[in-house]
């Protein structure tokens, strides 16, 4: 059992022991390099394949990148279209694991749906990855939302802020199982007699927890629960609003909430050729499947501003999951970098259309010029 630490000296342990507490300005990992497809909705070529194999190739080079964090896409079910999108994808506490051991300062997560995992479950898998990665592992919180994967498991899809408040209950439970020892819970969803879990994580207080929640209801569980928000970026003036109103209700907690967000980078040494491949993921864009994502989230024209608007945010689904662009030299890639850090983001989840092979360029050509931007150290 790890020995605690005086809460007074958290802060300071973090910093020392946990990559996503380091002193970069600006942390960096992987989003989605266990799913088919990645996040790019698209047939253009790519070497990139969601295989174990490569995934390992992938993280090896992350790591050595000196990247902070790997953050896999938690999904049971694909979205139809063309592609069918993440068809293909590696399990997040397996992947989490063998991540880990084929890795040696990187954290790895698990992106879990609170439904489908117990939560006693769920804390002794996160310990045992917690221990098994020495320190290294986080935990990426999703209440569900994809119905026909959620019905598929035969679950109830609850309403959206009910899902949040089984999810507070979920994540009281787990830290509960972490901190704890023979406790018991009755609550709405869970009932706990004897609660015993060891070992427990060797993270203080515990294992590093993101969430990305925006609405009124996904706030209010980021500012009482994790370390940071995962923030889908539309406007400047929007996601700032957003942060502001986290950290309010996060101060009312005592306590802090970071923020990161995601973003699909086309990098190159022209900007015309950044673009090129830019048009290439929109033109062989997988548009049905972009149009059901949409249409499972409620996104139609009459609520959203047209059908222009609806449009661009199909084509920031098919080029990149709906996340943030950085398109263009690595110039300005790094330009674009220290207005999101300026904007107040603590860290990016970068995807690529061929992970592997624009992952090496990027460390070449972008991760020098972050250090000279005082991004990284």
């Amino acid at each position: 059992m790890a020995s605690q630490i005086h809460p007074d000296d958290i802060h300071q342990w973090r910093r020392q022991n946990v990559p996503v507490f380091n002193n970069n300005k600006l942390k960096l990992g992987t989003f989605g390099q266990n799913c088919s497809n990645g996040c790019t909705m698209t047939h253009a070529a790519t070497t990139f394949v969601p295989t174990y194999e490569h995934n390992v190739k992938i993280s090896k080079l992350a790591d050595q990148l000196g990247l902070e964090l790997l953050v896999p896409v938690g999904r049971w079910k694909h979205f139809g279209g063309t592609t069918k999108f993440n068809q293909d994808n590696l399990e997040v506490y397996t992947w989490a694991t063998a991540m880990a051991c084929n890795t040696e300062s990187i954290m790895v997560f698990a992106t879990s749906h609170v439904p489908t995992v117990h939560p006693m479950l769920a804390a002794k898998q996160s310990s045992s990855i917690d221990n098994i990665s020495a320190g290294r592992f986080g935990l990426n919180i999703v209440c569900g939302w994809f119905r026909p994967e959620i019905e598929m498991l035969g679950i109830e899809l609850l309403d959206h802020d009910e899902r949040y408040r089984m999810a507070d209950e979920w994540l009281t439970v787990i830290k509960r199982s972490w901190t704890e020892q023979d406790f018991d819970h009755k609550g709405d969803f869970y009932e706990i007699k004897g609660g015993f879990l060891l070992p427990k994580p060797v993270q203080q207080p515990y294992p590093t927890l993101i969430n990305a929640g925006s609405s009124d209801a996904g706030r209010e569980f980021s500012a009482k629960h994790v370390d940071f928000n995962f923030l889908t970026i539309t406007t400047d003036d929007e996601a700032k609003a957003i942060m502001d109103d986290v950290s309010k209700r996060a101060a009312g907690y005592k306590r802090e909430c970071g923020f990161m967000t995601m973003a699909l980078v086309c990098c190159r040494d022209t900007e015309e050729e950044a673009q090129a491949l830019y048009q290439s993921i929109l033109a062989q864009g997988d548009w049905e499947g972009a149009d059901n994502i949409m249409a499972l989230l409620g996104i139609e024209s009459s609520s959203f501003g047209g059908k222009d608007t609806v449009r661009n945010l199909a084509s920031r689904f098919v080029a990149g999951w709906g996340g943030y662009h950085l398109i263009g030299t690595p110039e300005q890639v790094v330009d674009k970098m220290l207005k999101l850090h300026k904007l107040g983001i603590d860290g990016i989840v970068l995807s690529w259309l061929d992970y592997y092979e624009e992952m090496k360029y990027f460390g070449e050509k972008v991760l020098p010029l972050m250090r000279q931007a005082g991004l990284r150290e």
